[in-house]
């Protein structure tokens, strides 16, 4: 697809006199909707803003998009990655992912072989300008089907769209599903869409159980703003199964693991750098460690920095396991994220099985003065077979596996 007929199907005149940036930062959808269609027709960079940011990513993008300090090679290449994302990493530092319409357009169609549709007709209750929320709205304008905006307040208080006919999908976090289980209306309204895609964050195995006794059609999918939205999802019917995970990659995707369990991505909706850098053409690393189970499934098993988001806060592994090792009750010990249905991830100290179990009270009393309470342990995981790597670390990812499978949360692969 060429960005012209991209403009066309917005709706709008593709000029290429006087081309120019263009900064979008819109809340209601239909005023971002708008703003991306005389955007495209400006025909240069495109960026797309929040307008919930705070002062310090505000600056941060006022840094990243000042002509002056471009790089060298960001030009000439106006035909790809015009459209520039935000996506913020462990750290917290604000990035623009380069995207276009050869990117979102492979995403799209990735998303309609994997679930067998031609066309998708999208409630929006998400953002446009996250990608998840932008990705619903685009399936459905490159695919001729409706998009219905709609306001997650209206959503959760039981009014819903009269969608009619077709095949019907809805995008929402674990959050949000947490929040309609448990209502026979919702329940009800959740079952008549082809597929609920959901992403956005870890959702925890009481809430995936919950909803599939509700046989509600849950497609959990794993991607993030790099690869234009998702390039993993179980199919409805998988989810329905008893399936767990992530799923398989579309079609338009290949997702690998290298030999430390980083998951790593071959797509045609991988975004072409960091603006105003461009990305080498391959597969592209990314942060999170994961494993597949023997269904093929793939299951994110945390950060490969190791940083724990818990209640929203950042708890850095090392500095609570520096408190751990200082109350003198462990041989060995690590701190790794576990999904969590009230924090999202719940810091978890794993230990070795040995002959003197650690004092839990007395470690929690030394804790309550040297460490926040979010960076507390919320649990403590006693290992029977401790893992360590060649290096004799203690290897997380294996660590992670084996937390996670005392649990009855993943299906180990070990062939």
């Amino acid at each position: 697809m060429e960005r012209v007929e991209l403009a066309r199907r917005l709706g709008v005149s593709f000029q290429m006199v006087a081309p120019r940036e263009v900064i979008i930062e819109e809340r209601e959808p239909e005023r971002f909707m708008a703003a991306f269609g005389e955007a495209m027709a400006a025909g240069r960079t495109v960026f797309v803003a929040d307008p919930a940011w705070g002062a310090a990513e505000r600056a941060q993008f006022a840094e990243l998009t000042n002509p002056e300090l471009k790089t060298q090679n960001s030009e000439p290449r106006q035909s790809l990655g015009w459209l520039c994302l935000p996506t913020g990493g462990s750290s917290g530092r604000l990035r623009l992912a380069r995207h276009d319409q050869d990117t979102l357009s492979a995403a799209v169609r990735g998303c309609c072989e994997h679930f067998h549709v031609r066309q998708i007709n999208a409630v929006g209750v998400l953002p446009l300008h996250h990608v998840s929320g932008l990705m619903a709205w685009l399936r459905s304008l490159l695919t001729g089907g409706r998009y219905l905006p709609w306001t997650w307040g209206e959503m959760e208080n039981g009014r819903w769209p009269e969608t009619g006919k077709g095949d019907w999908f809805l995008s929402l976090v674990p959050t949000q599903l947490q929040r309609l289980l448990g209502r026979p209306e919702a329940e009800d309204r959740l079952r008549r869409f082809r597929a609920v895609f959901l992403g956005g964050g870890p959702a925890w195995p009481d809430l995936l159980d919950r909803a599939e006794e509700a046989k509600l059609p849950l497609a959990p999918g794993y991607g993030m703003t790099e690869t234009a939205a998702m390039v993993t999802a179980l199919r409805p019917e998988e989810f329905l199964a008893g399936q767990r995970g992530c799923g398989s990659a579309l079609p338009h995707a290949r997702v690998d693991l290298n030999a430390d369990g980083a998951i790593q991505i071959a797509a045609e909706s991988l975004f072409r750098g960091y603006y105003s850098h461009w990305r080498e053409a391959g597969p592209w690393l990314t942060e999170d460690l994961g494993c597949f189970d023997e269904l093929g499934s793939l299951h994110v098993l945390g950060r490969r920095d190791a940083v724990i988001i818990t209640g929203g806060k950042k708890v850095e592994p090392g500095e609570v396991e520096a408190a751990l090792r200082a109350t003198g009750q462990f041989a060995d010990v690590a701190v790794i994220g576990v999904p969590d249905a009230e924090w999202g991830e719940a810091v978890v100290a794993c230990y070795p099985a040995g002959p003197k179990e650690p004092d839990v009270g007395a470690v929690a009393r030394r804790l309550a003065v040297r460490l926040a309470p979010h960076k507390r342990p919320k649990r403590y995981l006693r290992i029977a077979s401790w893992p360590r790597n060649d290096q004799g670390k203690v290897n997380r990812r294996e660590l992670t596996v084996l937390a996670l499978d005392a649990s009855g949360r993943i299906r180990r692969n070990d062939a």
